[in-house]
């Protein structure tokens, strides 16, 4: 490994370990709490960014969605909704670091629910499945790994509202594969392995995501962060 990719290996980390402040210190000074809409929470944790870190830029639309909003996928925009007493929240943020990307997502049960507590719980295991097989195989593809979350999903009794399950992250703005945007994401029809390196030459780093729901119950959660580093 060169020096310069372990200076980018570095300061992705040290972003997504920022991110991970950025939600403890959130939660901590009681900003996801019944009675609070999305936006308020969303322009809390913007503000408290900016407040901890001096940074006001973020690469993807800020996202706090509640209960039925939950279910819905990244590319819609559901209406604001007010945190209910027994309810769960998901939060997924992309700050920018000194031009470095984070992606962070985080789910929160503010209630007692065990359906919600299940869910948020089978979040990291799941994530954790996901990382585990691209450990196992070195030329394993998007593709191949996509297919294999869905299964793990479908066999925790969750479903899967999304069309993909992570893609590129790097330095501001990430970098696209030129020509087949499929290759930039986790996701059916990306048949490249994901341990390669872009048109840059530098090597591809990847976001893993896991974005699960109980269609009956009206709701689901969200869990992400880097996969490869």
């Amino acid at each position: 490994m060169t020096a310069a990719e372990q200076t980018r290996i570095d300061a992705l980390r040290a972003a997504e370990e920022k991110a991970g402040v950025l939600f403890e210190t959130a939660v901590g000074r009681g900003l996801i709490v019944p009675g609070a809409t999305e936006r308020e929470v969303s322009d809390g944790i913007r503000d408290l960014a900016g407040e901890l870190f001096g940074i006001h830029r973020f690469w993807h639309k800020r996202i706090v969605r509640s209960g039925r909003n939950t279910v819905s996928p990244y590319r819609e925009n559901p209406p604001d909704l007010t945190i209910a007493a027994d309810d769960i929240v998901f939060v997924d943020f992309g700050p920018i670091f000194e031009e470095w990307e984070a992606d962070f997502g985080r789910t929160y049960v503010v209630g007692a629910d065990p359906a919600k507590h299940r869910l948020a719980a089978d979040l990291p295991r799941l994530w954790e499945d996901g990382r585990r097989r691209f450990r196992e195989q070195d030329d394993i593809t998007g593709e191949e790994l996509y297919r294999y979350v869905l299964g793990r999903i479908a066999e925790a009794g969750w479903e899967h509202p999304e069309t993909h399950a992570g893609h590129l992250v790097g330095e501001f703005p990430h970098e696209r594969i030129e020509g087949d945007q499929r290759g930039s994401y986790i996701t059916d029809g990306n048949t490249a392995p994901l341990r390669r390196t872009g048109p840059s030459g530098r090597a591809c780093h990847w976001i893993l995501e896991i974005h699960i729901v109980d269609p009956a119950g009206g709701f689901g959660g969200f869990f992400e962060q880097l996969l490869d580093i």
